[in-house]
């Protein structure tokens, strides 16, 4: 199976919230930025998370976005059919398949998607961030950037 690009953005997003020290507030350029993906692409994946409450949006001149949930009740599996239109591997239906009535294929993908999705749900997003540490320097986020603003400005 494939994810959609969007679910794919969707779980990064998710995963660079949830190695964020501190509560921070992340701005959607920062993510663009550290996943070199499309801000305008972004802003529609946020606003999703956003309404399905995975996460917290603060609007001003210092807002940005967080987690609104515990890394470890995020459940992918979950997610993952939160953001997927259609999971469904075959459509007979839309291919005007000759052999539809006889075949046995769609059952077989049906059973494989559902093994797909079980295993998904057995993780959780904390399942994702074992080493948080690795990913924020991988991802060239230097201490500075973790550190709350007030203590940033009294440096």
């Amino acid at each position: 199976m494939q994810l959609t690009r969007q679910t794919d953005y969707a779980i990064r997003v998710m995963m660079f919230l949830g190695i964020q020290q501190d509560d921070r507030l992340v701005t959607i350029s920062d993510i663009a930025q550290h996943f070199d993906i499309s801000r305008n692409h972004l802003m529609k994946i946020v606003h999703k998370l956003g309404q399905m409450e995975y996460i917290q949006t603060v609007r001003g001149k210092y807002g940005g976005l967080r987690l609104e949930r515990n890394t470890g009740s995020v459940n992918l599996g979950v997610l993952v059919r939160d953001f997927e239109t259609t999971l469904e591997v075959v459509d007979c239906q839309k291919l005007t398949c000759p052999i539809a009535g006889a075949c046995d294929l769609k059952p077989v993908m049906q059973k494989a998607q559902d093994a797909f999705l079980a295993v998904l749900k057995e993780y959780t997003l904390q399942d994702l961030l074992s080493n948080p540490a690795d990913m924020r320097t991988l991802l060239g986020l230097d201490d500075s950037e973790d550190l709350p603003l007030q203590v940033m400005a009294v440096s």
